[in-house]
């Protein structure tokens, strides 16, 4: 242990996996540690099931009903991945898919009073879909198209509107959208969480519509992805691919050693390992971190796949914070024995959002009601942390809580953050790949 290393991570997140991963491949000799017993610090799977009835001190046993223990795998945080998004390009250069197998997800609904619709997606299913009346349907034919041709670094297909200057209201404007469209659109296409996106430059949000229709295209019936056996799959997968890192779980963590402002090691069962810089999780830095709000998330287990999805086995439902009176949205993420994540049979539904008020299982009442009967649920309501300052005097590089949304871009938002205030460089896939294949060879 009484080793110098370049880089010391503490927890096995799937932030801290993904950083560790990119640093080994940058050549930096990297040691990473773990408190827990177990792969994914917040962002665990847990199985068997017993262990989840423990860990939210759930009374007894599971019943008989819910099938054996062992063939449940079962996340603590819910989130599928965008089929052309950013860590599915994180996944593919350090070359993680080969430990992994993912399923495409069987639908993307949206609620609109009271009621779920299949989100539409392509010309075709704008075009049947009853979310839209027959003019309202054109025009946002037309919208389609224009995301569709539009590119930021080509003004012919700007049509007029300034990507950097013009808000994203004008544009809807100018299509003449109503407002149930300008809400599926900015929530179920661009995965916006509030509105307050409408008064910012478009370019960012016509982009993240394209990024779902490009995701979509890839596979068909909706642009996520899901790894079998669970999200607890990721981090691991990470461990696995990553050449010349050191992984040590079970380590208790005693003390971060900071001289002069600057962190300069990490010391565990009375060995000190040195470092010139540190990746966290806030859980090991609780002094460096502050709340900026709270996650509410219900696992809850059911016995049929959910009304009006076509009895899919695995879906996400977007709840726009219009339809229910809210600033945020509210979503659900289904899968099921699918995804050898549930004994057969049997469907677990996870329902998150952000907290707005002193009672937070109210406010997720519209999602449970699309869920009834519901056989058991878990909740658990946990705190949103940031780090305080960059870690640029510290080098203590700490990532986000995982946030409320179901999918992994902001995370990976938080990954590219985190490499840029270590290295001083944006992170650059490309970049990234060429250096794999100087050291590892091509294939």
């Amino acid at each position: 242990m009484n080793e110098e290393y370049d880089v010391i991570v503490l927890g096995t997140g799937l932030t801290e996996c993904i950083l560790s991963g990119i640093m080994s491949v940058n050549g930096k000799k990297v040691l990473h540690m773990d408190r827990n017993p177990y792969y994914g610090g917040e962002s665990a799977s847990i199985t068997p099931l017993e262990d989840l009835y423990k860990r939210f001190k759930i009374p007894g046993a599971p019943p008989a009903s819910m099938g054996r223990g062992r063939d449940w795998n079962v996340d603590l945080i819910p989130k599928f991945l965008m089929a052309n998004g950013q860590l599915v390009k994180m996944l593919l250069y350090t070359e993680v898919t080969r430990y992994l197998d993912f399923k495409v997800t069987e639908g993307s609904f949206v609620y609109k009073g009271g009621k779920i619709y299949k989100v539409p997606s392509t010309e075709a299913e704008a075009l049947a879909s009853s979310l839209m009346g027959l003019f309202e349907k054109r025009r946002f034919r037309k919208f389609l198209v224009y995301v569709a041709n539009f590119d930021e670094k080509d003004p012919r297909t700007f049509e007029g509107i300034d990507p950097k200057k013009t808000a994203m209201r004008e544009v809807y404007k100018k299509f003449d959208l109503g407002q149930d469209v300008i809400d599926f659109t900015g929530h179920a296409l661009a995965l916006y969480r509030t509105d307050d996106y409408l008064d910012q430059p478009c370019c960012e949000t016509i982009n993240r519509i394209k990024l779902y229709s490009e995701s979509l295209a890839r596979y068909g019936k909706s642009p996520y992805l899901y790894p079998l056996y669970g999200l607890g799959e990721l981090p691991q997968g990470f461990a696995s691919a990553i050449y010349g890192g050191t992984y040590m779980l079970n380590k208790p963590i005693e003390e971060i050693i900071v001289q002069n402002g600057k962190v300069i090691g990490v010391k565990s069962e009375g060995e000190v390992a040195r470092c010139k810089q540190l990746i966290c999780d806030p859980s090991y830095v609780k002094d460096r971190v502050e709340k900026v709000g709270q996650v509410i998330r219900v696992i809850c287990i059911l016995s049929h796949p959910i009304k009006n999805t076509n009895d899919a086995n695995s879906c996400q439902i977007i709840i726009p914070q219009n339809q229910v009176n809210r600033k945020s949205d509210i979503y659900v993420c289904m899968i099921s024995s699918a995804h050898n994540v549930a004994a057969q049979g049997k469907y677990i539904a996870i329902v998150s959002t952000t907290v707005e008020t002193k009672e937070p299982e109210k406010e997720i009442r519209p999602a449970l009601e699309l869920l009834e009967p519901i056989e058991q649920k878990f909740v658990s309501i946990s705190d949103l942390l940031v780090p305080k300052d960059l870690g640029t005097e510290s080098q203590i590089f700490i990532s986000r809580t995982y946030d409320a949304t179901t999918h992994f871009e902001t995370t990976c938002d938080d990954i590219k953050n985190i490499y840029k205030r270590m290295t001083g460089s944006e992170f650059d896939f490309e970049e990234m790949k060429r250096k794999k294949n100087d050291i590892y060879g091509e294939d």
